[in-house]
């Protein structure tokens, strides 16, 4: 295993407001492939080079996420930065049960061109050069079939090259036409995947998986397949073994935003390092603990 990988992650940072009880908004940015990122970077340190692959607008909050990005020590040779473009947007707003509600403003968002502008030739050139290549199920939904059809051959590539390529399957219903289209999209892109780190609710919701056993049973041609089940043991299968890792007991849950999202982190910065997959759920345990008792994605640096 190369002791200095050379990971890139694909997909979309957007725009975040947050709306609050006294009727302000607080700004940020958010995204789950951009979370995972950031903290796979912060696991692994400077051993090993994080690119983040994206396209965002030539306005300011494009400019503040890339120099939050650069400061997290994530590489920016990927992003390709659109005249006249703009990121999305989202809006979360909470009710008197404390139940959070998504407004999306992402039709227009650059990244919808990621893979499809003539920038998008150099960078789909250089895919097939990094060691780990990871993307989601909500950058499949955001790059269109033509952008999948085009990311598709550069995973076939680098796979030929020897780079693995991790799949983290979240399935967000309103940002396809249907749940058929997304199935296929999926399946196409699972036939290539080394490892999966599924959450079982939206294996349930897009596949309509009765049980977890249904969901192992589903993918026999993936080398490793880690199913996430919130505060319930993660269930790891991996070379022909079984393996069962509870989660972290946490008494007071602030926000469950990227918890997914850190766990999966966590999990690929133990495996890239040599750990066993009991010793990298641990990790991903670890991590989405402390991130889910604090508000919002990404937990001050310690």
């Amino acid at each position: 295993m190369n002791p200095h990988p050379r990971i890139a992650l694909i997909g979309e940072c957007m725009i975040e407001l947050q709306h609050r009880a006294d009727g302000s908004l607080q700004q940020s940015f958010g995204g789950d492939t951009l979370n995972t990122a950031v903290y796979l970077r912060r696991e692994l340190g400077a051993s090993s080079t994080v690119d983040y692959v994206t396209a965002l607008g030539d306005d300011r909050f494009s400019d503040a996420m890339c120099q939050q990005w650069a400061t997290e020590g994530l590489g920016l040779d990927r992003v390709q930065r659109l005249p006249g473009r703009l990121p999305g947007l989202y809006c979360i707003q909470t009710d008197a049960q404390g139940e959070r509600k998504f407004l999306y403003w992402r039709n227009e968002a650059a990244v919808r061109d990621c893979f499809t502008t003539p920038g998008a030739e150099p960078v789909l050139a250089a895919l097939p050069t990094y060691d780990v290549l990871y993307f989601s199920g909500i950058t499949l939904a955001i790059l269109g079939e033509v952008g999948r059809v085009r990311l598709l051959a550069a995973l076939v590539e680098a796979r030929q090259r020897g780079a693995r390529v991790v799949f983290d399957n979240n399935y967000r219903a309103r940002l396809w036409a249907s749940v058929e289209a997304a199935r296929e999209a999926y399946q196409q892109v699972l036939a290539l995947v080394d490892m999966a780190l599924l959450t079982e609710d939206d294996e349930r919701a897009l596949f309509g998986y009765a049980d977890s056993e249904q969901v192992l049973a589903a993918y026999p041609g993936i080398e490793e397949v880690v199913l996430k089940r919130g505060a319930d043991d993660c269930l790891i299968r991996c070379g022909g073994e079984r393996f069962a890792v509870p989660a972290r007991v946490v008494e007071q849950v602030v926000d469950t935003t990227a918890a997914g999202d850190s766990f999966s982190a966590a999990y690929l910065a133990s495996r890239l390092r040599g750990g066993s997959p009991q010793e990298a759920a641990l990790a991903g345990h670890r991590l989405a603990s402390q991130v889910i008792q604090v508000s919002g994605a990404l937990i001050p640096r310690g």
